[in-house]
C-alpha cells in the first residue's frame, strides 16, 4: 500500500500532468471515453497512441493498464517512480513500467476534481480477472449511484459505513465538517486513508476499522451513507469483502435500516444502496416494511428487480468466474450456479429488487412511509428530489382549502383521444424533473392544477370549477381536497 507521504508528490505530479477527469474526456473524445467507460479501451488506445504528453502517459499508464516507457513515465512522474515502485503502486522494469494500483482522476456533480486510488479494474477489454477476498473497488457503478443519492447540504457530521476506497468519504467532506469512514479490509482502509491525503482531506476524514456501527457505538451523525456489501450469496467460505457481508440473504441491509436510526442526530438523514429478497410468498414492499423505524420517515425506491437466474450469472461474471472470458472452466461455473441457484430456491427467493433505503429522523409524531416502485427514468442526481420528498410530504398535511398552490414549473400535460373531440379521453400531467412522476388526471384535476398559480386559493378554484360544470361546491372539496394533498406530495403542486 502506498505511504502516507507520498500523496503530496503524486497529487503534484497529476496536478502537473492536467490529470484531471475533464482533460482525460476532452483528450480521448466522446466516442473513446464512452467505450473506456465499458471498459473497452482500443479506442481510446488508438488516441493516445502518437501522443507523448505527460497526461497521455497516465491515461495509457492508469486507465488503460498498459506498460509504458519508462522515460515517459519518468516525464509524467518526475522523481517518483522509485518510489512509487517501493510502495506497491507500480512495477518497473529497466524499460517499462507498469500499474499495480488504479489512480484514476473523478469528477463531483458539485464541480470538485478528486483522483482515488483502487484496485486495477478488472475485466477490462473482456480479459479474464479473478478477484481476491481483500480487493479493493474503485469508482463504480453502485458508488456512483450512492453519490447521485446522496443529500448534499451542509452538516456538522458524516458517517461513510463500508468506506472501501473512501470515494463516499470524499464526497462527504465537501460539506460535513467531520467526517468517519469505516470498514474491515485492512486494504480498503489503507486506500481509504490514502485517498483523503491524496486529496487534502485527512484533517475531515477519520478512517477507521470496525464492522458495520462498531466503531462508532454512542456517536451520532446528520448524515449517514453507505453501499454496503448487499450481494445476497450462499455462505460457501469464499468471501468478497466488497460485495459479501458474511451475514445470510438480505440480513445486513435489514440490521443497517433497524440500527441506523440509534446513529442519527435529530434531522439526520440515513441513505442505504441496497439488494432486498422479494420472497415467494410476500409482497416487497410489506416485507420492507417490517424493517422500517417508528421514530423516522422512510422513502423507500425499488428501482431494479432482478430474477433469481439473472442475478446469479451477475456476480459470477463480476467475480471473474464466467467461463467464456476465462474465469475457469465451464464445469467450476456450472457447479458455482448451480449452488447458488438451490441455494435461492431453498431460501424461497423469488426475486431480488435493488434500490433506495431514505431514512429520515424528522422528529414528527406522525410518520411518513412511502415505499415505491419506480424502475423508470429520473433525473441524476436525484438527491435533491429525495429532500423535495421530505418537504412535500410536511406541505402535504398542510394543505387545507385557503392553500394558494402554484404548478411546479417542471410540469406538463398531455391529452390523448380523437380528433376534433371536445374532451380527450386521457389527460396525464406529467414531471420533467426529479423522479418525474407521471398521473392520470380527470377534468376537475387538470382543471384545478391549470388553475394553481398561486393567486387563488384552493377552495376559490374548486368553486369555480364547480361553478363551470354545474357541480355541488361542497361534494367537489370533499372529493378532490385528498387528491391535492397528493398531488403536493408528489411534487406537481407547490
Amino acid at each position: 500500500m502506498p505511504s502516507l507521504d507520498l500523496a503530496a508528490p503524486l497529487r503534484d505530479a497529476l496536478t502537473a500532468a492536467d490529470f484531471r477527469y475533464d482533460a482525460v474526456a476532452e483528450l480521448l473524445g466522446p466516442e473513446a471515453h464512452q467505450a473506456l467507460s465499458r471498459n473497452e479501451t482500443t479506442p481510446a488506445r488508438r488516441r493516445t497512441a502518437r501522443d507523448d504528453s505527460p497526461l497521455a502517459t497516465l491515461v495509457r499508464l492508469f486507465l488503460l493498464q498498459d506498460a509504458v516507457d519508462r522515460s515517459a513515465a519518468e516525464a509524467a512522474l518526475p522523481g517518483l517512480i522509485d518510489r512509487l515502485a517501493a510502495a506497491g503502486l507500480v512495477v518497473q522494469s529497466v524499460a517499462e513500467v507498469a500499474a499495480r494500483l488504479d489512480c484514476r482522476p473523478y469528477a463531483t456533480a458539485e464541480g470538485e476534481d478528486l483522483w482515488v486510488v483502487s484496485d486495477l479494474t478488472p475485466g477490462l477489454d473482456g480479459a479474464a480477472t479473478q478477484v481476491t477476498g481483500d480487493y479493493v473497488l474503485g469508482i463504480s457503478q453502485a458508488s456512483s449511484s450512492l453519490a447521485q443519492l446522496t443529500l448534499r447540504h451542509d452538516v456538522g457530521s458524516a458517517l461513510d459505513l463500508g468506506t472501501g476506497c473512501g470515494v463516499q468519504a470524499l464526497h462527504l467532506a465537501a460539506h460535513a465538517d467531520r467526517v468517519v469512514a469505516t470498514d474491515v479490509n485492512a486494504r480498503a482502509l489503507a486506500m481509504a486513508r490514502f485517498n483523503a491525503e491524496l486529496n487534502e482531506m485527512d484533517d475531515k476524514i477519520d478512517v477507521v476499522d470496525g464492522s458495520f456501527f462498531e466503531p462508532v457505538a454512542g456517536q451520532r451523525f446528520d448524515l449517514i451513507a453507505t453501499n454496503p456489501p448487499f450481494v445476497i450469496s450462499p455462505a460457501t467460505g469464499e468471501r468478497l469483502v466488497y460485495r459479501d457481508s458474511g451475514l445470510p440473504g438480505d440480513r445486513v441491509v435489514e440490521h443497517i435500516v433497524r440500527t441506523a436510526p440509534g446513529h442519527l442526530n435529530d434531522g439526520g438523514w440515513c441513505q442505504v444502496l441496497a439488494n432486498w429478497v422479494i420472497s415467494e410468498d410476500q409482497p416487497w414492499d410489506e416485507r420492507l416494511a417490517g424493517w422500517l423505524p417508528e421514530d423516522c420517515d422512510a422513502f423507500v425506491v425499488q428501482r431494479e428487480i432482478l430474477d433469481p437466474a439473472s442475478y446469479v450469472e451477475l456476480w459470477l461474471k463480476d467475480s471473474g468466474h464466467h467461463p467464456a472470458t476465462g474465469g475457469g472452466s465451464a464445469a467450476e461455473y456450472l457447479r458455482r450456479y448451480d449452488t447458488w441457484l438451490s441455494w435461492l430456491e431453498d431460501q424461497g427467493v423469488g426475486g431480488i429488487g435493488f434500490g433506495w433505503i431514505n431514512l429520515h429522523r424528522s422528529g414528527r409524531s406522525d410518520r411518513t412511509v412511502e415505499l415505491l416502485e419506480w424502475p423508470y427514468e429520473v433525473e441524476q442526481p436525484i438527491a435533491s428530489a429525495i429532500s423535495g420528498w421530505a418537504d412535500q410530504t410536511i406541505a402535504a398535511a398542510a394543505v387545507t382549502p385557503e392553500s394558494h398552490l402554484r404548478v411546479r414549473e417542471d410540469v406538463v400535460q398531455e391529452t390523448q383521444g380523437p380528433v376534433g373531440a371536445e374532451d380527450p379521453a386521457t389527460i396525464v400531467l406529467r414531471q420533467q424533473r426529479g423522479f418525474r412522476r407521471a398521473r392520470q388526471a380527470d377534468t376537475v384535476a387538470a382543471a384545478l392544477v391549470g388553475a394553481c398559480d398561486g393567486d387563488l386559493s384552493v377552495g376559490q378554484i374548486l368553486d369555480a370549477v364547480a361553478h363551470l360544470l354545474e357541480r355541488d361546491a361542497e361534494s367537489l372539496r370533499e372529493v378532490y381536497l385528498p387528491e391535492v394533498e397528493e398531488l403536493v406530495r408528489e411534487g406537481f403542486l407547490v
